[in-house]
């Protein structure tokens, strides 16, 4: 009978391992109070595995049902090895009109949210990646102190796999 729960769990662990061949790095940072404090900045150290092919770079964040909000502005920040620093303001819908999540899930929903589509890193070295949520209550100036409703954020650096897909 053990075998037969070994034979299983080596099929489980090659299936999970094989769902996404396009994966190449990845990150997350938890929030144990399933909040983003506002002044809490995700920071990310990535080592890029060459600088000949393109990637993408996506966000990846987890929310509940306590996410209050139909849509997420992110400030990020990426450092390139050689000091040049790139720093956006976006914003990602995550509901749609009828206030239903956009992600995949239900009591945990995955959003899965473009970055940068074929970035290529031209330079070697470290790179980092910096996320910080930038919500404001409709009508007020002032950052929330807490964004209810995120267990985790962090990012995935996926590739083009050989037949052209993802």
């Amino acid at each position: 009978m053990k075998w037969i729960t070994g034979i299983i769990a080596l099929v489980l662990m090659a299936t999970l391992t094989s769902c996404d061949e396009s994966l190449v790095d990845s990150g997350t940072q938890t929030f144990p109070d399933m909040a983003w404090p506002g002044d809490d900045e995700a920071v990310f150290e990535i080592t890029p595995p060459d600088t000949l092919n393109t990637y993408d770079i996506n966000i990846r964040l987890r929310n509940n049902a306590n996410y209050a909000y139909k849509n997420l502005w992110l400030i990020t920040q990426m450092k390139f090895p050689q000091g040049k620093i790139v720093t956006d303001t976006l914003e990602y819908d995550m509901a749609n009109a009828q206030g239903e999540f956009l992600g995949s899930g239900q009591d945990v929903v995955e959003n899965k949210l473009g970055y940068r589509k074929e970035f290529r890193f031209r330079e070697s070295g470290t790179y980092q990646l910096s996320l910080q949520q930038a919500m404001r209550k409709s009508g007020s100036a002032t950052p929330l102190e807490q964004l209810e409703g995120v267990l985790d954020v962090g990012y995935t650096i996926e590739k083009e796999i050989t037949d052209g897909s993802k």
